[in-house]
């Protein structure tokens, strides 16, 4: 038998069937290499635009709606908080006012009792001072008469002590007379 040697199929190929070099180089398989790649991508292209994107477009789209709704929501809530702001504001400062104006009316009636109670004071300082002013005069009217008294007596015993006679007319003028300034 003659030695069989086998012509190469192709120029890619050697006669042991083993690829020489890099297959997807070979200038005889490129056609069918095109055929197939553009075969996939159309494939791919018909999956993901048929199935594939219309999903991904649908989740983006709810998305976008979701945050669209969420910012509405947020500058909703936003005014509201605004609102209840000064709402909090305004409250805040009627009842300072009117804290101020209970003050205000408080110390008005402390002013007016004490005013009252104060007039009272003063009226019973008063009554007592006449009173003591009456006493005192009193005291004092004593006390000048005693002093007169203790005056006759020093006197006439003064004038008697002297050797001298005094009746109790003439003391008694002479004690008033000196009394009197």
């Amino acid at each position: 038998m003659a030695s069989e040697t086998q012509a190469p199929a192709s120029s890619c190929v050697d006669a042991g069937g083993s690829a020489i070099g890099m297959p997807q180089l070979c200038g005889d398989w490129m056609g069918n290499q095109i055929f197939w790649l553009v075969v996939t991508l159309l494939v791919m292209f018909f999956i993901l635009s048929k199935i594939a994107l219309p999903r991904i477009a649908s989740v983006l789209a709810e998305r976008q709606g979701r945050i669209t709704n969420d910012i509405a929501a947020a500058e909703e809530l936003r005014k509201k908080a605004q609102e209840a702001e000064a709402a909090y504001e305004k409250a805040l400062a009627e009842a300072k006012a009117e804290a101020g104006r209970i003050v205000a009316e408080a110390k008005a009636e402390m002013k007016a009792e004490m005013d009252v109670e104060i007039a009272k004071a003063d009226a019973e300082i008063a009554a007592q001072a006449a009173e003591s002013e009456k006493k005192i005069a009193e005291i004092r009217e004593g006390a000048l008469e005693a002093v007169k008294e203790v005056a006759m007596d020093t006197a006439q015993d003064i004038v008697t002590a002297m050797g001298g006679k005094a009746d109790a007319k003439s003391v008694t003028a002479a004690v008033n007379e000196r009394m009197k300034g």
